[in-house]
């Protein structure tokens, strides 16, 4: 028996990296896979059959999968991976959004379709896929589903030459709190990856800062170490957990702080002046530092 029989799940960008590697353990645990994947190089361009190459992995294995070749930046498509769905296994569970591009550059030269792309892939992705697959949940009552979404420390800490990709990873991360307010009363959780490995769009930004990556390092921080935790997520087990975020790679799994307010002062009456803010700035920051700080202790790794 595995913690997935008679579930069907859709993973976007499931053709290579963190995607093939959660089609293949879902795939393991019992669960019917449609592989999304265009096949396109790193930027969104280009297309190739490796869709097919997974389902054939799967079936070799004795699983069960069909292939879908649609772009998740298009309305169209996102309704066409839950229509493969329904049209190979007759339902979808679990809704995996995992499919990225990367166009790095710094907003110096950054053009717009630079931008468009990458948002378009990600953040409108993840509405493209995710809206039809919630109505089917609401419609059919479908209880018990899941919905995975793909956020990234480039969005929730920032990095250099990313702002694209940092935008909408950020954004993935506020559509997803929402997402978990709006599907509550269906019993679909909605939980949010910020993945750490080697994969293909990762190892060039290793490599352009000019660190060597070799064999012993994807078997320590491969994709492989992120699909556990999205397994997990879609299993029984994780009932009632939703709206979190989840940072795993390299043999680590942490949670995730969410916005909060730290600290707050509040005038009776009137606006802040500028003298004022003089000296109540400081102690915002302060206590912003101070909570960093503690978060630095508790987030220390405890070995298991």
């Amino acid at each position: 028996m595995g913690r997935l029989d008679d579930k069907v799940a859709v993973i976007t960008g499931s053709g290579r990296g963190i995607g093939r590697e959660i089609a293949l353990m879902m795939a393991q645990e019992g669960a019917k896979i449609v592989v999304n994947d265009l096949g396109g190089n790193t930027d969104g361009t280009g297309t190739g059959k490796i869709a097919d190459d997974v389902v054939a992995e799967i079936q070799a294995a004795g699983g069960e999968a069909a292939s879908n070749t649609d772009s998740v930046a298009e309305v169209a498509g996102g309704e066409a991976l839950l229509q493969t769905a329904l049209d190979a296994f007759g339902g979808m569970d679990i809704l995996v959004n995992n499919a990225g591009i990367l166009r790095d550059k710094s907003i110096f030269n950054m053009e717009e379709s630079d931008w468009d792309t990458v948002i378009a892939v990600h953040l409108k992705g993840h509405y493209c896929c995710s809206r039809p697959f919630a109505k089917y949940v609401r419609e059919h009552n479908r209880t018990g589903c899941r919905i995975i979404n793909f956020s990234s420390v480039s969005g929730l800490y920032g990095n250099f030459g990313q702002a694209n990709y940092g935008a909408a990873k950020a954004g993935i991360a506020g559509f997803s709190r929402v997402l978990a307010l709006e599907l509550a009363k269906y019993g679909c959780t909605v939980n949010t990856i910020s993945p750490g490995a080697l994969t293909r769009m990762t190892i060039p930004l290793r490599e352009n800062r000019g660190e060597e990556v070799d064999d012993s390092d994807i078997e320590e921080g491969g994709p492989q170490h992120v699909a556990p935790i999205c397994v997990w997520l879609a299993g029984e087990e994780a009932a009632g957990i939703t709206s979190e975020i989840f940072h795993t790679g390299r043999g680590g799994v942490a949670i995730m702080q969410q916005p909060r307010v730290i600290k707050q002062f509040r005038k009776a009456a009137g606006m802040w002046t500028l003298d004022e803010l003089d000296n109540i700035v400081p102690q915002l920051i302060d206590a912003k530092k101070a909570n960093m700080e503690s978060a630095e202790i508790s987030g220390k790794s405890i070995e298991v």
